[in-house]
């Protein structure tokens, strides 16, 4: 079999059948509460990984954490899950969670997850004075990655899986104004911070291998995963029949973000996922898992330069391998 298709055959479903046991791993998702954390969540679960749900809402977190351990209870499956307060969008939140995270002995997966979606029409700012978006999706999770450094070195074969998006190949990247301040519209907000979010994934995997450690950083993107494809899950999703049916509309170049999850659970346990490399749907909106390549200025090391020194600069934070 190749490595296609078996990247392919894991996480066919984005069920815990479908990848590697995770027994005796510890994972930790942000964003775990619902869409394609959830599902990323629920799958590592059942395969047997202990599972932190790093969530801004604990009250959702707490609702996630009962569905995940019904979901595996239906399948002869004891999830072990756990609630974290964390708000990315928050650079206190994330040092309290880095805190906590950071006792533990070891920590086999990350899944920088959590992320703003559907940004505001018009730019605000984080607490920490960041744009919104970019602070959320990109500055959240480097600061905790940097916070979570020292007990990354000591997981030996710890990965790190950051969320990319198919909005990278649409947009052009304005390195001069990573915070929009003059430029700002919510759709280049979201396609900048993904883009910035790709770059810094695997400028991390560059420095890891630098640094000779023996953890990889891989990047994954869902496709183009919708709430109205995805299945009902009471107080995960919940759509509405008018997103339901607008959404069945879209049928041909969408899918739930059960699928979605697909692309994230073969970066995060396939053997294949190497430090650096990108993975999402085969027909890039939708399909199964495979290695693809990434838009040039997400895997341009010299433009990775820079935003890692704008995320320090922004974040206060010197991110030491």
């Amino acid at each position: 079999m190749s490595a296609g298709s078996a990247a392919e055959q894991s996480a066919h479903n984005g069920s815990a059948g479908n990848i590697p046991d995770q027994t005796g791993r510890t994972a930790v998702v942000t964003g775990a509460n619902k869409g394609i954390g959830f599902f990323t969540a629920a799958a590592l679960a059942g395969a047997g990984a202990h599972v932190v749900l790093a969530c801004r809402s604990t009250e959702r977190a707490d609702a996630a954490a009962r569905a995940i351990r019904a979901r595996c209870a239906r399948e002869g499956v004891r999830a072990s899950v756990e609630v974290l307060p964390l708000d990315t969008a928050s650079l206190d939140s994330v040092a309290a969670a880095a805190k906590v995270l950071g006792e533990r002995k070891r920590i086999d997966l990350i899944v920088a997850n959590a992320g703003a979606v559907h940004p505001p029409e018009s730019r605000e700012t984080t607490a920490d004075g960041n744009e919104l978006v970019l602070g959320t999706n990109l500055l959240g999770h480097f600061a905790l990655l940097a916070g979570l450094m020292p007990v990354l070195r000591r997981s030996p074969g710890a990965r790190v899986v950051s969320l990319g998006s198919m909005a990278t190949r649409l947009s052009s990247f304005l390195l001069d104004d990573l915070q929009l301040e003059q430029n700002y519209s919510p759709w280049r907000a979201y396609a900048q911070s993904k883009i910035a979010v790709e770059s810094f994934g695997f400028e991390l995997d560059r420095r890891m291998r630098a640094a000779e450690l023996d953890a990889t950083s891989v990047v994954a993107h869902p496709g183009y995963s919708i709430s109205g494809r995805t299945p009902r899950i009471p107080g995960i999703n919940e759509p509405s029949r008018m997103t339901v049916f607008a959404d069945s509309l879209q049928a041909p170049f969408t899918q739930g973000k059960d699928r979605g999850a697909r692309s994230v659970l073969a970066a995060a346990t396939h053997p294949d996922a190497v430090g650096g490399s990108y993975w999402g749907p085969r027909w890039r909106v939708k399909g199964l898992p495979v290695k693809q390549d990434p838009a040039w200025q997400c895997a341009d090391p010299a433009t990775a330069k820079r935003v890692w020194e704008f995320a320090e600069q922004a974040t206060g934070l010197r991110f030491e391998l």
